[in-house]
C-alpha cells in the first residue's frame, strides 16, 4: 500500500513539474515575442521624394520623445517600438509598432487609433481658433487583418499648411501606424503610392 501511494505520489509530481516547465516555456515565449521588435518599413518603401532621398533612423524601443502629429496620449510606451525617417527638405515619416498582448487588445488599439485620427482635424480646430483644418478617409486596405488610410491638413494664419498621412494596420497581435507629412494640403498628398506604403508597413510586421 505504502509502495502504491509514493509510486502514485511520485507520478502526480512528475506531471506537475512537466505542467510547470510547459507553463515555463509559454511565459518564456510570450516574454521574447514581446521583447522582439516587428519588422519595420525602410526609407525605399516610402513615397518617393522628388528632390531628396528618404534617411532611416534606427529601430528604437518604445515610444518616440514627441508624439506624432494626431497620436499623442493614444499609443501605449509598454510593447511599442518606432523608427522615424527624414529627408533634405521638410518631408519625414515615423512608423510605430506595438505588440499588444493579445489579437483583441490589438484590435481594440488600431481601433483607438482610427477613432484618434478620424478626430483629429476637429480636435485640432478646437485647439486652435481661426485655423483651418480638413481630413479624408482614403479607404480600408485588404492586407493581414486589414489597414486604414487617413489624410488630415491643418494650418493657422501666417503659416505654411501642412498636410499628414496616416496608414493603420494590424497583423495578429500587433499594431501598425506609419505618419508622413510635409507642408502641403491634401490633394498634394502622394495617396496611392502611401496606400503600397502601408500594406508593405503591415505584411513586414511578424517576418
Amino acid at each position: 500500500m505504502f509502495r502504491r501511494t509514493a509510486h502514485r505520489t511520485s507520478a502526480l509530481a512528475a506531471t506537475a513539474l512537466a505542467a510547470a516547465a510547459a507553463l515555463a516555456l509559454t511565459a518564456s515565449g510570450t516574454a521574447t515575442a514581446a521583447a522582439t521588435a516587428p519588422g519595420f518599413l525602410n526609407g525605399t518603401d516610402l513615397p518617393p521624394h522628388p528632390s531628396s532621398p528618404w534617411f532611416a533612423g534606427k529601430v528604437t524601443k518604445g515610444l518616440p520623445e514627441d508624439a506624432p502629429f494626431c497620436l499623442d496620449g493614444v499609443l501605449p510606451a509598454a510593447g511599442s517600438w518606432h523608427r522615424t525617417f527624414g529627408t533634405e527638405l521638410d518631408t519625414g515619416a515615423v512608423q510605430i509598432s506595438v505588440r499588444a498582448a493579445s489579437d483583441a487588445a490589438a484590435a481594440k488599439l488600431a481601433s483607438a487609433l482610427e477613432r484618434k485620427v478620424a478626430g483629429c482635424a476637429a480636435d485640432w480646430l478646437r485647439a486652435n481658433p481661426g485655423g483651418t483644418a480638413s481630413w479624408q478617409d482614403y479607404g480600408k486596405l485588404a492586407v493581414e487583418e486589414g489597414a486604414h488610410v487617413y489624410g488630415v491638413g491643418a494650418s493657422i494664419p501666417e503659416s505654411e499648411p501642412g498636410v499628414h498621412l496616416y496608414g493603420i494596420g494590424r497583423d495578429g497581435s500587433t499594431v501598425t501606424v506609419v505618419k508622413w507629412g510635409q507642408m502641403g494640403n491634401l490633394p498634394d498628398a502622394p495617396v496611392p503610392a502611401f496606400k503600397k506604403t502601408t500594406t508593405t508597413a503591415v505584411n513586414k510586421l511578424n517576418p
